[in-house]
């Protein structure tokens, strides 16, 4: 059996030799643009977290199946708690975070724009927070009425 020679690494072209213990000016761009990178993840990753978001979406989306799923004349109580929670420490008011324009539900929970969803079904949706008769403050529900859309002639 033949020995292998030991190989010298010193002597292969992706080692540099002469600059022994030197950073790099690439690989300072390089861990720079990374450390950017994980900020940017990071600071979403806690906005997402936060859940402002996803209960904008959530809560649009529930208010736009309600809506293609009833028929006129319906009364229909929706728990929007974490909303309000939410809501409440964004300095929003929790009768203002539902709009419903049209077939067009919006659902704002934080400063931003909020989300933005349609219902095909062609009706009239109201909505109003519930309030606590004897404290006055909002319980975190929500009421949707559900009525036939008046068509106004021209």
């Amino acid at each position: 059996m033949k020995k292998r020679e030991k190989v010298n690494f010193s002597r292969l072209p992706f080692t540099k030799k002469d600059k022994k213990g030197t950073i790099l000016v690439e690989n300072i761009i390089f861990i720079i643009l990374n450390m950017i990178f994980l900020i940017v993840l990071i600071l979403f990753l806690v906005r997402q977290g936060s859940g402002a978001i996803v209960l904008e979406e959530t809560y649009a989306k529930q208010i736009a199946m309600i809506a293609d799923a009833s028929q006129p004349i319906m009364l229909i109580k929706m728990d929007m708690s974490k909303g309000k929670e939410i809501s409440d420490n964004n300095k929003i008011d929790f009768n203002k975070i539902i709009s419903i324009d049209g077939n067009i539900v919006s659902v704002r929970l934080s400063g931003d724009e909020g989300y933005e969803y349609a219902f095909f079904n062609d009706v009239d949706v109201g909505h109003y927070p519930e309030i606590d008769d004897i404290t006055g403050e909002y319980t975190g529900m929500y009421i949707f009425t559900i009525n036939k859309k008046v068509e106004v002639a021209e």
